[in-house]
């Protein structure tokens, strides 16, 4: 049987790939070239899970990472073989991707936070502002400066 971690590292590069290929700002020409998700070929390539298809394909016989051996022999068997770990390669990768959709999604909500904050930030300053504008010129008082800290 394969080595386990080759299984998983191969699984790993599939779901890489085939998420940069379907998602990334670099292969937009590709995926919009081909119509985007609005046509069946566009669609192919801008699935993440399409993708990984085919890249598990390519990369089963070119890395040597073949988990299932089938019993029956000759070309049959090999081409069975290699349908069925590129198969395995692409679910491996399909949990790998729901794992990184988990930690990019965190990442997005500390991001939203801090947008948040900041336009809080900006919104106070304006409102502060204004407030001051409006106040008579005998009212106003100056901002401590840093130094008195």
């Amino acid at each position: 049987m394969t080595d386990l971690f080759q299984l998983f590292a191969v699984s790993a590069v599939v779901m890489g790939i085939s998420q940069t290929i379907s998602r990334e700002r670099i292969c937009a020409p590709i995926r919009e070239k081909l119509g985007g998700k609005d046509t069946w070929f566009g669609y192919l390539v801008s699935c993440p899970y399409c993708v990984s298809h085919y890249v598990a394909f390519a990369l089963v016989p070119l890395t040597g990472t073949y988990p299932i051996q089938v019993v029956v022999g000759g070309w049959v068997g090999s081409v069975l073989s290699w349908f069925f770990s590129s198969i395995l390669l692409t679910v491996i990768s399909a949990f790998f991707r729901v794992l990184f959709w988990f930690v990019d999604e965190a990442q997005g909500l500390v991001r939203r936070r801090q947008r948040t904050e900041e336009e809080e930030t900006a919104t106070q300053r304006v409102v502060r502002k204004k407030v001051e504008q409006e106040l008579p010129p005998s009212e106003r008082q100056e901002p401590p400066s840093p130094a008195s800290h």
